[in-house]
């Protein structure tokens, strides 16, 4: 398999609602779009939103509550002032804050939101990862 990640997807109550919080941070919907699955560019990544209980049909498991799921999307910015800015946004837009930004213990600042689902962002601002021309994460080369 080739490491790379194309597309993530997230079960949602409300796609039409979803979709909504979402175009308010900014995110534009694909022409792809329909009432049942909305799909934004999120920097050469697909985000689709897709009905919860679809979704779990799909994938042929068990529409269990939400809760914590042990993951959480992440967008890296260029400063704290920046992750300060996203945050305020977030919350305006409709997101409920679940960890007001701060100095990390890894050396950055970053806080979490949660989507209108629960679905967790990280906003963060890691001084030791720049970004190249198209605004993505670049990593330090592999262990050796």
């Amino acid at each position: 398999m080739q490491p790379r990640l194309s597309l993530v997807t997230l079960g949602v109550a409300d796609v039409a609602a979803s979709r909504a919080f979402y175009e308010r941070l900014g995110f534009k919907a694909s022409s792809d779009s329909n009432p049942n699955v909305t799909f934004f560019d999120a920097g050469g990544v697909a985000l689709a939103l897709f009905g919860r209980a679809a979704l779990a049909h799909d994938a042929s498991i068990e529409n269990s509550e939400p809760g914590f799921s042990g993951v959480t999307l992440a967008h890296n910015v260029a400063s704290e002032a920046e992750v300060d800015a996203v945050m305020l946004e977030a919350v305006a837009a409709g997101a409920q804050l679940t960890k007001p930004a701060a100095k990390t213990f890894w050396g950055g600042y970053s806080g979490y939101f949660a989507d209108p689902d629960g679905h967790l962002w990280e906003i963060a601002y890691n001084p030791f990862w720049p970004f190249d021309d198209a605004g993505r994460v670049i990593l330090p080369g592999p262990a050796t």
